[in-house]
């Protein structure tokens, strides 16, 4: 059994509290997390938040870790991040827990003590979607849940391995919880964008049934309770498969596009606050420092900046378009998912690099449609010879079926869809260049493209 640990959270940074014991192996821990967001600045620093005894051997905290800025498109970010960790503390670590081992404390108030990452530990898991099932507080942890669903107990939880800015556990094929990783103050648009569509009674998007949060040092958001569909297969996964077997993808496509229509109108009912368009020469400029940004990261890109800021303005100059409104932010095929002949969509929280204020404000329904579009492009480079072709017809249906529901073709907007293709095309050259340089080519190949008037 694991020994059960009393800390004093007042004595977190001191010779007794627990970064004591933590800081040295989170230290060289974090950085090898797939949703750590810091890969190529070291950490420099790092203090407690929060930190609670979840229940005993397993502690609750909320780290910054500090280190030194590097610029991104759309600015400099802060020199630090705020994580969520859920660590295991045992005198004996089960071989089955090996792979979240993260190391034998020495010292400080945990000295001896294997610590390993929690939510890898079905016990942890288990007893957390307790927590979530039975609504209350856990010092400033906040477990709230919808009252009109019932989530059973006894289901046995697993840890998904695909995701890369956060952390899933599946209970039992029927619910799923997202655990944030990168916490940022406010309410996560994952649950509340999930939540306000629910309300609206779109379909198209799982709604939420349990969540949980912290009061302190700021409130936010930590994780999201929703069904889970087993049958279901996400885009990516689908486009891949219709390429190796040489099949067509249009059908998919256009039924893809004519679901994420609803949804955008629903997103604009839910949120009718949102406001007009018309912003067209201040987004143009947006994205012109992004581009610059990103230009000075990755120098490949700079023979392509004088055509690139030429679509940026184009935007400035043509019409305003659809009115601005809530979106999804960060729009892909491994967003939606198909279970039967229907698409759904996940994961409403938006570029995670980006401020919460800037993934909450109100854009242009353009730019989700360009990041789909620059999506199909990728799929259709992962298989050799690369089939342009199989893209354009898939990229074609997805606009005629968002047409058919919304009520206007995103090809007749053609400066406002280059100018937000070719934003999307910069993020991903700064994004592969990071983090999978294998993968640059494929941005690059857009940037080439889209450089060109009428790209």
């Amino acid at each position: 059994m694991p020994k059960t640990i009393t800390v004093r959270p007042r004595t977190a940074g001191g010779p007794d509290g627990p970064l004591a014991s933590l800081g040295g192996l989170l230290r060289q821990w974090l950085p090898r997390q797939r949703w750590f967001a810091g890969k190529d600045r070291p950490v420099t620093d790092l203090s407690v938040l929060s930190l609670t005894e979840l229940f005993p051997g397993c502690l609750h905290l909320l780290v910054h870790a500090s280190h030194a800025p590097v610029p991104t498109p759309g600015g400099t970010p802060p020199p630090g991040d705020c994580y969520q960790l859920l660590l295991g503390l045992r005198e004996h670590l089960a071989p089955r827990l090996e792979r979240a081992y993260i190391g034998r404390a020495e010292e400080g108030p945990f000295a001896g003590l294997a610590v390993y990452d929690a939510l890898h530990d079905p016990r942890a898991a288990s007893l957390l979607l307790e927590r979530l099932r039975q609504p209350g507080a856990a010092g400033p942890l906040r477990f709230r849940a919808d009252p009109a669903a019932h989530v059973p107990g006894g289901l046995p939880p697993r840890l998904l391995d695909a995701e890369q800015s956060n952390s899933s556990i599946v209970y039992g094929d029927a619910y799923i919880l997202k655990v944030f990783r990168r916490i940022q103050p406010g309410v996560n648009p994952d649950l509340e964008v999930t939540a306000a569509l629910a309300a609206q009674g779109c379909t198209r998007v799982p709604a939420p049934v349990a969540w949980f949060g912290t009061t302190a040092p700021q409130p936010a958001t930590l994780g999201v309770l929703q069904p889970f569909l087993p049958d279901a297969t996400d885009g990516w996964t689908l486009a891949l498969h219709a390429l190796a077997a040489g099949d067509d993808f249009t059908a998919e496509s256009w039924a893809l596009g004519r679901a994420m229509a609803e949804v955008h109108l629903a997103l604009a009912e839910a949120f009718p606050s949102a406001g007009p368009g018309g912003e067209n020469g201040r987004t143009a400029e947006a994205m012109c420092a992004r581009l610059d940004a990103a230009a000075h990261a990755v120098p490949g890109l700079l023979p392509f900046v004088p055509g690139l800021r030429a679509a940026f303005g184009a935007l400035a100059t043509c019409d305003s378009g659809p009115p601005a409104q809530r979106i999804h932010g960060d729009l892909h095929l491994g967003q939606v998912l198909q279970a039967g002949r229907d698409w759904f969509v996940i994961d409403f929280e938006g570029e995670p690099s980006r401020l919460l204020a800037e993934r909450q404000a109100p854009q242009s329904p353009v730019r989700d449609v360009a990041g789909m579009l620059r999506s199909f492009d990728y799929a259709a480079r992962q298989r050799r010879p690369w089939r342009p072709e199989w893209a354009r017809r898939c990229r074609e249906a997805f606009c005629a079926g968002y047409a058919a529901r919304a009520g206007w073709d995103p090809r007749k907007k053609h400066a406002l869809l280059r100018a937000h293709e070719t934003d999307r095309a910069v993020y991903e050259v700064l994004y592969e260049a990071r983090h999978r340089p294998d993968w640059l080519p494929v941005p690059m190949a857009a940037i080439k493209r889209l450089a060109v008037w009428g790209g």
